[in-house]
């Protein structure tokens, strides 16, 4: 008769621990135009045509406007780009990236 060997495994029942996300804020600056607020949302940000107005509403208005919300790298990553773009068209746009 052979004899049999149960194991038993244990498996870690904890959930996987979601990545940190950040917010990304653009900065009114009282000089960068609002076409080029919206062109940003648009090609850095993949907002529609409207949301991208109401964002840049609120950067004109309220001093500041909510881009997005991502994992760090991407959150630093799309502000550095809206930070580049802005320097090659000549203005002093600024995007912050801070914890969610």
């Amino acid at each position: 008769m052979a004899r049999t060997a149960e194991t038993t495994r244990t498996r870690d029942e904890t959930e996987p621990e979601h990545p940190a996300m950040y917010r990304v804020l653009l900065i009114n600056d009282h000089y960068t135009t609002v076409d080029f607020v919206i062109w940003v949302l648009m090609e850095v940000f993949g907002k529609g045509a409207a949301e991208a107005y109401k964002i840049m509403l609120d950067v004109h208005q309220r001093g500041k406007g909510l881009a997005g919300i991502y994992t760090r790298d991407v959150a630093e990553s799309k502000a550095d780009r809206t930070m580049k773009l802005a320097r090659e068209q000549g203005m002093p746009f600024r995007a912050e990236v801070e914890p969610e």
